[in-house]
């Protein structure tokens, strides 16, 4: 009876060993772990219904996907307060799990990117043009990047608001 009890005290000590030592890990994870991010869930408000006989006669997306990129503005206003923390919010949502927290490329999901997202708070993205910026996040940012195209995701308005946000941070000093 001895000889069978004590490998099964041993095992219990064992697993509770390396339970113990994976909470540890856990509690002391220097990146978000997903179940922390917000979740995103769609229809979470009514869709707006449509009258009748009213039939969409022109699709904005398409006009700002074939304009030049540098021929692209904002249509807010610089500094303005309202689209700043509208688009903190909408880079919360869709945004931080890759570019992180601190808008280095080290997000839950960015973190296993190679190369890394986009630090935000580089010189490149700072002084890139507002349309450049609006494009990459509509369309994606070319080839060697895992940006993906968010014009189908992100409503027009709050891509203008997330630039206006990443504008707001400023440079990494």
């Amino acid at each position: 009876m001895k000889k069978r009890m004590l490998p099964l005290i041993m095992l219990a000590v064992l697993v509770w060993a390396g339970y113990a030592a994976l909470m540890a890990y856990d509690k002391y994870f220097p990146y978000g772990r997903m179940r922390e991010t917000p979740a995103v869930r769609p229809y979470e408000k009514p869709i707006p219904v449509m009258e009748a006989g009213t039939v969409p006669v022109a699709d904005p997306e398409a006009a700002y996907q074939a304009m030049e990129a540098r021929k692209l503005r904002s249509p807010l206003l610089p500094g303005d307060p309202n689209a700043i923390a509208r688009g903190q919010v909408v880079y919360a949502t869709f945004c931080r799990q890759c570019h992180g927290r601190d808008h280095d490329g080290n997000g839950t999901v960015g973190q296993s990117f190679s190369p890394l997202p986009a630090d935000l708070r580089s010189s490149r993205v700072q002084e890139s043009m507002d349309g450049v910026l609006f494009q990459h996040i509509s369309c994606g940012a070319g080839s060697g990047s895992r940006q993906p195209a968010l014009a189908t995701t992100i409503q027009i308005s709050d891509r203008w608001s997330v630039i206006a946000y990443i504008k707001s941070i400023g440079v990494r000093g």
